[in-house]
């Protein structure tokens, strides 16, 4: 005799199978159900546990994470907001920001060897931009410029692994490799955000980076974000630079730590802060001795050191293919915009996938990358080395002036044909007269102001963002050499800076 109650469930299963087939594509999901489900009884049980949860879940009670929480009244909540006193979104400007932002000279129409300047209406000799070679004032570059912009039109649109990559800059890239004799070279939209974006592309938590405590704001961005191990060195020191090696190489053997830690030491060409260059002879010697790679910023020193303008490489005689890479901007000596990343194949490949400003990034306009292209060119020809020759021979005559002197009266850091060069109040006479770094400012300042209204001169002091700066520089003017300019005219500025040094210390006694 049959069981009533299975019966009933017979039918029971009976009745809803015949609905479900009633459904369009039911056969095919049962048919699915079915050949997924068969010889796998773990499966089963999972999801069934799986939908247990996820129906208890939904039917529990629901509960507050805050259990301090207080129900506000509707006069409550008006009360606070009416007492709220939001924070200002900028906060007030010292006296020494607004006395920045005061004197802070706005030039009237094009850019050049000798602007016009809104303030007082003069024409004044720029001494205070990056247009080294000129670059921004050439008439063939100008032209280049104007023909591609009607080419390519202003934006190229998008970043370089989607749809803004052209033609002209693969041939930049071209450009830079052969100029400088690399394997492969890699662009950036922009020039800031180049050396920070390579550091943190190679070196990543664990890893190692020794670092000059000299290098520019940039440098120091890059390490931080790499969020690796950082050491820093005495600024130019090799002494120092051996001794941090040593001490590194010392721990990891005593803790035993990981043998195949990637490891970088990172410097620049041609330092921004104080304008004199790295010695790379002595660096390759620790890399080759203590086994690791170098990452070069150029980004002051390309376009302008060595002979012929291929940077420290030239100037020490070193194959540029030996440096693990060399990072250059082409906003300074170039006159263009963006930066670029050259070395062997495999670490340019490398950043096209993990160089988040190379990824994340707009590409270049076109305009701008054509710009950079010919001014390789020109470094290429007679003519960029004769541009070369007048602008280190301008920076001999002015440091040759500066260094006539008093030597109380100013301190210079820069190497002898530096285009770049920092001019600052020396060490003693500072701490003799307990000068603070406003006092410093404030002094500087003074002699600017009275170069650009005395003396026609554009020039100013380095700025720094100081909260953020971890080897922050002393306070000083930097004078920026222009091959636009000749040497009676350096000369001449030369001796009113000078002039202009010793007049402000005198008014301070």
């Amino acid at each position: 005799m049959d069981n009533p109650v299975l019966s009933a469930i017979n039918t029971t299963f009976a009745t809803v199978a015949s609905a479900v087939q009633t459904v369009p594509g039911s056969a095919i999901a049962i048919d699915y159900i079915k050949n997924s489900y068969q010889n796998d009884p773990f499966r089963v049980v999972l999801e069934l546990g799986l939908a247990i949860y996820a129906v208890k879940y939904m039917l529990s009670k629901k509960y507050r994470i805050d259990q301090n929480h207080v129900q506000l009244t509707e006069k409550e909540i008006d009360e606070l907001v009416a007492e709220w006193q939001p924070e200002p979104l900028v906060q007030p400007l010292s006296d020494i920001q607004r006395m920045e932002l005061d004197k802070t000279q706005v030039i009237v129409g094009a850019q050049g060897p000798k602007p016009k300047v809104l303030s007082s209406g003069k024409t004044l000799l720029n001494l205070a931009s990056a247009n080294y070679l000129g670059y921004i004032t050439n008439e063939d570059i100008k032209q280049k410029a104007i023909e591609t912009l009607h080419n390519y039109g202003v934006g190229s649109c998008g970043p370089p692994g989607f749809y803004g990559t052209l033609d002209v800059h693969i041939e930049l890239e071209k450009d830079i490799a052969r100029f400088l004799g690399v394997e492969s070279t890699i662009i950036y939209a922009q020039g800031f955000s180049t050396i920070a974006s390579v550091v943190s592309a190679f070196s990543k938590r664990g890893d190692i980076i020794v670092a000059d405590d000299g290098c520019s704001f940039a440098v120091l961005k890059g390490t931080q974000i790499s969020r690796s191990t950082i050491k820093w060195f005495k600024h130019n020191d090799m002494a120092d630079l051996e001794r941090v090696l040593e001490s590194i190489r010392v721990e990891t053997q005593a803790h035993k730590k990981r043998p195949l830690t990637r490891r970088f030491i990172v410097t620049e060409g041609l330092f921004q802060n104080y304008g004199d260059i790295a010695p790379l002879d002595k660096i390759m010697e620790l890399k080759h001795k203590y086994k690791y790679r170098v990452i070069l910023d150029e980004s002051n020193s390309f376009g302008l050191l060595g002979k012929t303008g291929r940077g420290l490489t030239e100037v020490f005689n070193i194959p540029a293919k030996e440096i693990d890479m060399i990072v250059g901007s082409m906003a300074n000596t170039l006159s263009a915009a963006g930066g670029f990343c050259a070395g062997p194949k495999e670490v340019v490949d490398h950043q096209r996938l993990s160089g988040q400003a190379f990824v994340f990034s707009a590409s270049i306009p076109a305009m701008l990358t054509v710009c950079a292209s010919e001014a390789i060119k020109i470094l290429s020809t007679p003519q960029g080395e004769s541009l070369l020759k007048t602008l280190h021979e301008n920076a001999s005559v002015f440091r040759n002036v500066i260094l006539t002197a008093v030597p109380q009266w100013i301190e210079l850091s820069s190497d002898a044909g530096s285009p770049i060069l920092h001019l600052r109040f020396p060490s003693s006479l500072v701490a003799s007269q307990q000068m603070s770094r406003d006092d410093e400012k404030l002094l500087l300042q003074e002699i600017v102001d009275e170069a650009a209204i005395k003396d026609g001169l554009l020039i100013t002091r380095a700025k720094y963002v100081e909260s953020q700066e971890l080897h922050l520089p002393r306070p000083s003017i930097r004078i920026s050499i222009c091959a636009s300019h000749n040497k009676k005219e350096v000369e001449k500025a030369a001796q009113a800076i000078k002039a202009a040094f010793g007049k402000a210390l005198s008014r301070r006694k």
